[in-house]
C-alpha cells in the first residue's frame, strides 16, 4: 500500500469537509427543530444492531444493502443499519409501546453495500419522519406535507409531487399465478413496452385481464390519468378505491401547497413489497433524482409484537447539498494570546452570548477571518473593529 492509497475513500463514499458539513448540520439543525414544531419526537437509534430485528418488515432490499458484522461478545451476526426505518418502528412497536399517535424523527448516518442509484452515495446522511398509530389518509396528507415542508425549509424550489397507490397494481394482479406475476412485476419496474406485448401474447387470460395489465403500464402523467384509470380499471373495485384516495389526497395537498405540481403513477412499484398503500415522492428539476420519497407501510411492528398503522417519508441530506445556499460566514473576534484571567472570563462571557472567539496562537500564520479584536483599552478588554 502507498502513502496515496492511505488516505483514499471506498467508492461512493466521501466526508464532508468544513464548508459543506457546515451547509448540512445548519439544514438539520432547522429541520428537526422544524420537525418538533410539528410534535415529531427525536429518537437517535443505534447504528449497528442484531440483524433479527435491523433485517425485517422491508423487504428483501434491505438485506442486500446491509453490511453485516459478528459480535464479538456474543457471536451473533449484527448489520449496519442501511435504513432508520425499521429501527423507528421497532422502538414505536417495543420501546415506547404507546397506544394512540406516535410521532417519531431521527437524522443519523446510514451505511448502504452498493449505491441506490448511479450518483447516490453509499454513506447518506438520513433524515425522516414517522407516523405510527393511524390508519387514515390524514396521517398520509400530515406526513405528505411536512416533506414539502422540509423541501421548502431547504429552500428546493420547482417541486413536483409524485404520487401512487400499491393496492392499484396488487388488486390487477392478484388473479395471476406466482411466477407470472414476478415477470409482470419486473417489466413494469424497466417499463419494457415490448416485453410487456410479448408476455401478454403468451398468457392464456381473458381479453379483459390482458387490458387491464396493458393499461396499467400507461397509466402515469397529470390528472387525466385519474380518470381513465377509472374507466380502464372499473371491474377491480380495490383499484378504483386506491385512485379515489389518490385523486382526494392530491387535492387536499394542492389545498394546502398550490405552488407544487403534481404528477401520477398508478403502477408505482417502488417499495412493493412493504408499501401497503399510498406511496410518494418529490422531484425538482433542478435536480435529476427524487429528493424525499415515502409511503404508508402498515404493520410493519407485527414482527417486533405490535402491527401499527404506519406511513413515514426520509430523504439524503447529502443529495441535498448541491442545492443549498452557502453558510454566512459569523463576525469571528481574534482574541490575543494570552493567559489573562480576566480576558478568559470576558471570552467565556462573548461565547455564552453566541459570538465566535479565536486565540491567536504563536504558531497560527492563518488565522481565521476575523473583523473583530479584544483589546485591553481603558482598564477592560473589549471589542473593537480589526
Amino acid at each position: 500500500m502507498t502513502i496515496a492509497d492511505r488516505w483514499l475513500l471506498p467508492d461512493g463514499v466521501e466526508e464532508l469537509l468544513p464548508k459543506d458539513a457546515a451547509k448540512v448540520e445548519h439544514l438539520r439543525r432547522q429541520l428537526l427543530d422544524l420537525y418538533q414544531s410539528w410534535g415529531y419526537e427525536l429518537v437517535i437509534p443505534p447504528l449497528l444492531e442484531y440483524t433479527e430485528s435491523l433485517l425485517v418488515g422491508l423487504g428483501s432490499d434491505i438485506d442486500l444493502q446491509t453490511f453485516r458484522v459478528t459480535d464479538q461478545l456474543t457471536g451473533r451476526m449484527m448489520g449496519l443499519r442501511a435504513d432508520i426505518t425499521p429501527q423507528a418502528a421497532r422502538i414505536d412497536a417495543h420501546s415506547l409501546g404507546r397506544d394512540g399517535v406516535t410521532r417519531l424523527c431521527y437524522a443519523g448516518s446510514v451505511l448502504h453495500t452498493r449505491p441506490k442509484s448511479p450518483l447516490a452515495s453509499r454513506s447518506p446522511i438520513q433524515l425522516g419522519a414517522e407516523l405510527y398509530g393511524d390508519a387514515s389518509t390524514d396521517s398520509d396528507l400530515e406526513i405528505i406535507s411536512l416533506m414539502l415542508q422540509t423541501l421548502t425549509v431547504a429552500g428546493v424550489q420547482n417541486l413536483t409531487l409524485d404520487l401512487g397507490h400499491v393496492g392499484i397494481y396488487a388488486a390487477v394482479v392478484s388473479g395471476l399465478d406466482e411466477a407470472t406475476e414476478q415477470r409482470y412485476f419486473s417489466i413494469l419496474q424497466r417499463k419494457a413496452a415490448a416485453e410487456l406485448q410479448a408476455l401478454l401474447a403468451e398468457l392464456p387470460l381473458d381479453d379483459s385481464i390482458k387490458q387491464a395489465l396493458a393499461v396499467l403500464a400507461e397509466l402515469h402523467g397529470d390528472a387525466s390519468i385519474l380518470a381513465r384509470g377509472r374507466e380502464a380499471l372499473k371491474a377491480y373495485p380495490r383499484a378504483v378505491a386506491a385512485i379515489e384516495a389518490v385523486d382526494q389526497l392530491a387535492a387536499d395537498v394542492q389545498a394546502r401547497f398550490p405552488g407544487v405540481a403534481l404528477y401520477f403513477d398508478l403502477a408505482e412499484l417502488r417499495g412493493y413489497h412493504y408499501h401497503t398503500g399510498a406511496v410518494f415522492s418529490a422531484l425538482s428539476s433542478d435536480c435529476d433524482r427524487a429528493l424525499a420519497s415515502g409511503g404508508r407501510y402498515d404493520d410493519i411492528g407485527r414482527v417486533f409484537g405490535r402491527a401499527r398503522p404506519a406511513t413515514g417519508f426520509s430523504i439524503d441530506l447529502k443529495a441535498l447539498l448541491a442545492l443549498l445556499p452557502d453558510c454566512e460566514a459569523g463576525s469571528a473576534i481574534l482574541a490575543p494570546n494570552s493567559k489573562n484571567p480576566d480576558l478568559w472570563h470576558k471570552v467565556q462571557a462573548l461565547r455564552a452570548s453566541g459570538e465566535q472567539i479565536v486565540f491567536a496562537l504563536p504558531g497560527d500564520t492563518q488565522v481565521p477571518a476575523c473583523t473583530r479584536e479584544l483589546v485591553f483599552k481603558d482598564g477592560d478588554w473589549q471589542v473593537v473593529p480589526r
